[in-house]
């Protein structure tokens, strides 16, 4: 059977839970349209995220790539379009800060996600939940990891599928932060569970 390997995230920053983390333990061992998905839990660390991304890929052999992040100030499912060579943003987990640096000295300024992102979005509104394409996986620990799972699958010439969709908060989180939208977990597994029939 084929495979996707989808992955979520720690808890980070102000977030004291992450809902990718229970999108993921969700949905993995479950079967959708001849696909098997098998989820791993990515650190919110610069200096091991990456690897744990490649790590994940040379151990499952994936046919495609999957990755979830949490948005706090979004209010859409939303599919990513590009992923850019740079790291930044506010201090991981670990206490790691990044001021612009390429994520590879010697990759391309950006890659295009391979999933069918627009049919994602079609499949998720038609069934009454809000998605749309975002064209920036900004500068963190999403848009690294999304990097990374594009150009490994580059440099290796595999032929998987790769890409990355950001959530919403769920519930638990804006209970903690009143100011969010969120969304129930059930909804968001929903809507992730929907992008990956297009598949």
């Amino acid at each position: 059977m084929s495979k996707i390997l989808l992955t979520g995230f720690e808890p980070f920053l102000s977030f004291k839970t992450n809902p990718t983390m229970e999108i993921a333990k969700k949905l993995d061992g479950q079967s959708i349209n001849q696909y098997e998905v098998v989820s791993r839990i990515l650190t919110v660390d610069f200096n091991r995220s990456g690897k744990q991304m490649i790590d994940a890929i040379e151990e499952v052999k994936p046919d495609v790539i999957v990755a979830l992040g949490l948005a706090g100030n979004r209010k859409h499912i939303t599919p990513e379009r590009i992923a850019i060579n740079c790291n930044d943003g506010p201090e991981d987990n670990e206490g790691n800060k990044p001021n612009g640096e390429k994520i590879f000295e010697d990759g391309p300024d950006g890659y295009l996600s391979t999933l069918p992102i627009k049919e994602m979005v079609e499949n998720i509104t038609k069934n009454g939940l809000p998605a749309s394409i975002s064209n920036t996986a900004g500068t963190y620990l999403c848009n690294n990891v999304m990097y990374h799972g594009l150009h490994h699958g580059q440099q290796n010439n595999y032929n998987y599928r790769a890409g990355f969709i950001h959530i919403p908060p769920s519930h638990d989180i804006a209970l903690q932060q009143p100011s969010l939208a969120s969304w129930s977990q059930d909804d968001l597994n929903q809507a992730v569970q929907l992008a990956l029939e297009i598949l």
